[in-house]
Parts: C-alpha cells; structure tokens; sequence
C-alpha cells in the first residue's frame, strides 16, 4: 500500500488527529497531534491491511528554527514498517515546549525503550509511561538537553565529573601496558 493511502486511512480513522499528510522529496509522511499517539501507532500495527509491525526508528526534533503553521517546538517522527507487506510510513507528533511529554510506545514495540530514553537524554522530551525514562548516553549529573537548539555549543558550565575522570586515569596510568615502562614481550616493545 503506497504511504498516501496510508496516510489517508489514518486521516478517515482518527480525523482530529491527523494535523497533514505530505510528500517530501519523494517520502511521505502524517503529521498528527501528541494525544493518542499510542491509538494511532496501535490503528497502524494491528489493522490487518498495514500491519507496520515493525518500529524502524524514534527520534526527536528542535523545530524552533523552521518555519511552519502546524510546527510546535517538538516533534517525535516514528519510521514505520511493515514486514509482511513491505511498506512504510513516517509519522510526526507534535509536542509543544511548555509540556514536552508524549506518551511511551513500549508497549507496543518493546524496542522503542532505548529510542524513548535517547530522546529524553539529548532533546529532554519526555515519555509518560515508559518504564525506565533515565539518561542512555549521558552521565545522569548532566545539566540540560545538548541536541536542542538553544543548547550552548560549549555547554553552560564545565562538567566537574569530567575532571574527576582525567584525573582518576592519570591515576591508573601506572598499570598502562603500553608504556614505555612495558616489561618485554608487549606490543610496544615489539615493534
């Protein structure tokens, strides 16, 4: 089924959901409101005839720097796919600045876990219901939300922890194998 069509069903099943469906260089894509984000993922996952069992990938996006009528600051774009009938679809909620919470797909694509706590980590979108919404990639003592556009390039202070790790490894630089202190027989001696 082509993703228009797609988009199409979505629109007749959830009609004050579905804020536009468009085409961009050749992809299409539903843009929806963030209130029942679960229903329409469920609508797409279990309707016989789309079956998009697939989450192919969840991300977050700072639109604060685009311009247009149906753009909030925020936005999650699900990469839909079904397996069994070899379509896809790209699906944006929008989530507003003053209350960046959409809810957690896990329940449905128990893969969405580490995607969800991702976008928390680096957008600070949240994700009511997930089961363990805590930094991935981050230390948790991290200040802020360093993929949003108004995040500094050099971030707002010097992070202490990273200090503290420096000096922890000159530390440990006692036990390098690979200094020139090596005892005979290491790769560094050899050549």
């Amino acid at each position: 089924m082509e993703p228009l069509e797609i988009g199409r069903l979505l629109q007749d099943r959830f009609p004050d959901q579905v804020l536009e469906i468009y085409t961009h260089r050749g992809q299409a894509g539903v843009l929806v409101r963030r209130e029942r984000i679960v229903d329409l993922c469920r609508f797409l996952r279990d309707t016989e005839s789309l079956r998009m069992n697939h989450l192919l990938a969840l991300c977050g996006v700072d639109n604060s720097r685009r311009k247009g009528a149906n753009l909030l600051r925020f936005e999650v774009v699900y990469n839909l796919y079904s397996i069994p009938l070899q379509h896809q679809l790209r699906l944006r909620a929008q989530v507003p600045e003053d209350d960046p919470v959409i809810d957690s797909v896990t329940q449905l694509w128990p893969g969405a876990n580490w995607l969800e706590r991702e976008t928390w980590d680096l957008l600070g979108i949240g994700f009511a219901g997930h089961p363990d919404l805590r930094r991935v990639l981050l230390p948790e003592s991290w200040q802020g939300h360093p993929l949003r556009k108004d995040y500094p390039l050099r971030g707002t202070e010097p992070w202490q922890e990273y200090e503290d790790l420096k000096a922890h490894c000159q530390q440990l630089r006692q036990f390098d194998f690979y200094s020139q202190n090596a005892p005979a027989g290491t790769d560094e001696n050899n050549g």
